[in-house]
């Protein structure tokens, strides 16, 4: 029968195939699940998930034992990062975990595997529903000036009046050196004045270009 608590591969019977197979089955699925959880996902990605803690699983069931076998199985799973395309820090994170739970069944660490998907999966809806940078009003405020305006304190004024703080993030020039592009990080005292600031903005700035565009975040950002 399947070992709960340590790993045992000297005989690995059909009916420890079968309940390894079903547990890590219903694990992935709830990873799935938990990391689409007010998430948009593809049926690619979930499908994925739920299918990667069996197919590790069966993967180490096979190699056990062989050395040359599990190292060359080892260099095949450092291929996949390459030929994925990247993703944010949860689809990272679901992708670890799944392969962690199929290691796990793999070595009849059972109790380990739900362990494991029972803690990552409540931390991923807890912070899920912590409030984000959009909600607490953070944003990104990109502005292009001409390069007579001197950019160190062109905007204070109006950033003072419409954010409740502000923090010039990165100055670069464009369009072979005759404008700047100004990129702020700012948290809006009141979201439904922020035209009134724009509109005061693109006054100073001569009507240049001016975004205003949610904060970005780690995990927004493509690893």
């Amino acid at each position: 029968m399947l070992d709960f608590t340590s790993a045992s591969f000297e005989s690995i019977t059909n009916s420890t195939l079968f309940i390894s197979s079903l547990v890590s089955v219903a694990l992935g699925v709830a990873i799935a699940l938990a990391f689409s959880f007010k998430n948009r996902k593809s049926k690619g990605f979930l499908m994925t998930v739920s299918a990667l803690p069996f197919i590790v699983q069966t993967v180490i069931m096979l190699v056990n034992g062989n050395v040359g076998t599990g190292v060359a199985v080892m260099g095949a799973f450092s291929l996949v990062r390459f030929r994925s395309v990247p993703g944010n820090a949860k689809d990272i994170c679901s992708i670890f975990l799944a392969m962690a739970v199929g290691l796990a069944m793999g070595t009849s660490h059972l109790l380990l595997a739900v362990l494991m998907t029972a803690v990552v999966c409540v931390l991923n809806i807890v912070y899920t529903l912590l409030p984000d940078s959009a909600e607490s009003g953070e944003k990104e405020l990109t502005v292009v000036i001409p390069e007579s305006l001197d950019y160190a304190q062109v905007f204070d004024d109006i950033l003072s009046k419409y954010t409740s703080g502000s923090e010039l993030m990165s100055v670069k020039t464009i369009n072979m050196g005759s404008l700047y592009k100004l990129r702020y990080s700012v948290r809006l005292k009141d979201k439904t004045l922020e035209k009134q600031m724009l509109d005061e903005i693109r006054t100073r700035n001569g009507n240049l270009e001016v975004i205003c565009s949610r904060a970005k975040t780690a995990d927004s950002e493509q690893l």
